[in-house]
């Protein structure tokens, strides 16, 4: 009954580490798959733009030949020096319950952290934003999304015994589509439109469409700028993640508001919720899974809502108006049901305030982690 801690070397190992949320997970109705070939991409350091400016380390946690649990160590070089910190991350954090083997993989992280110079550890995280991070404390018993970590209960309790504090928090809120949007919500967002000479941005071709997913992510870049543990996203990355996402893309269930100069200041973006389709393709889009994630891309009753946001010089200034008037005409036209929003950060006032014309009630709370070396 020896436990080991073994690095992954080799691409038959890192599809070991991949796979292992799926032994693990199989009798969860809860836990959603990842698309395997975006996982892959993201862990393999030929293919993931982000390598460029972080270095990661994948571990696999083994009981007499048997995976049971796995993890990934991560310097954020960029974030490191914009928040002017010395952390590692941790994320694809996944392990039986049994504190030897959290114990195992968390130490084998600090070990390396310390090796590296860091000061704490800290996760889960990815290697940037748009990876998943945020350990589930909160809404055990609700399905996960494909954007979003699915964990047991028994993890945070893991993390406590570990000696790890809770640094941030993130709120997952669901909310039901008004038969008719409020006409206050339409006066007011025309008042919006006119004031700062903004529109939102007519559906487009994807080809066209492309163009503003990048000042999409300018924007991203902009208004997240503030946010725990956010360091910007490359041109490199921003047009990797584009090429990813955009196939997937329906342009009614988006929102890009854009101003005068034709720039992106307020975006959101809305996608049919794939979880189902994710579990029964167990996250492969081959031979048959990509023909269940159309299928799932058509039915919109409930979709999630992956990201909004707007830059700083027009937060306050009543864009959320603008986004949630021409989403909620859009959802009713389709027929859209419930959304459930990504988790945000409880820390963020200002994305906070973006949900004031639809609160709500909470779906999940997630939690990221820190631990002091020192």
């Amino acid at each position: 009954m020896s436990l080991t801690i073994r690095e992954v070397k080799n691409r038959v190992e890192l599809k070991a580490f991949i796979s292992f949320p799926e032994k693990l997970y199989k009798d969860s109705p809860y836990w959603v798959n990842a698309l395997w070939s975006d996982e892959y991409k993201t862990l393999l350091k030929s293919k993931n733009p982000a390598f460029e400016y972080c270095e990661a380390w994948y571990f696999l946690a083994e009981r007499d030949g048997k995976v049971v649990g796995r993890v990934a160590a991560i310097i954020n070089h960029n974030a490191n020096r914009d928040w002017n910190v010395k952390n590692m991350r941790f994320g694809w954090f996944d392990f039986i319950d049994d504190i030897e083997v959290s114990a195992a993989l968390l130490g084998r992280v600090e070990e390396l952290a310390a090796e590296k110079g860091m000061n704490a550890v800290n996760g889960p995280f990815g290697f940037t934003d748009m990876d998943r991070e945020g350990m589930l404390v909160e809404g055990f018993d609700k399905m996960g999304a494909f954007t979003t970590l699915y964990n047991y209960s028994y993890y945070p309790l893991h993390m406590e015994k570990l000696g790890y504090k809770r640094d941030a928090e993130w709120t997952q809120r669901e909310f039901d589509v008004p038969d008719d949007v409020p006409d206050k919500l339409k006066q007011y967002s025309r008042i919006i439109k006119q004031k700062y000479r903004v529109s939102v941005l007519d559906s487009k071709s994807k080809k066209e469409l492309r163009v503003y997913a990048i000042g999409l992510f300018n924007a991203l870049n902009k208004a997240f700028i503030p946010l725990y543990g956010f360091t910007p996203i490359s041109q490199k990355q921003i047009e990797w993640y584009v090429d990813q996402f955009l196939p997937l893309i329906n342009t009614d269930l988006i929102c890009l508001v854009v101003n005068e100069e034709d720039r992106v200041v307020a975006f959101a973006v809305t996608m049919p919720s794939l979880s189902n389709a994710m579990r029964e393709t167990k996250g492969r889009l081959f031979p048959f899974g990509f023909i269940k994630l159309l299928k799932a891309l058509k039915n919109v009753d409930l979709v999630d809502l992956y990201m909004i946001g707007i830059v700083p010089e027009y937060q306050n200034k009543g864009l959320n108006a603008v986004i949630f008037d021409h989403l909620n005409s859009n959802f009713i036209k389709l027929g859209v049901k419930r959304v459930i929003a990504n988790p945000q950060l409880d820390s963020n006032k200002a994305v906070q305030s973006i949900f004031d014309y639809y609160p709500g009630r909470l779906y999940s709370k997630r939690c990221c982690y820190l631990k002091s070396l020192s």
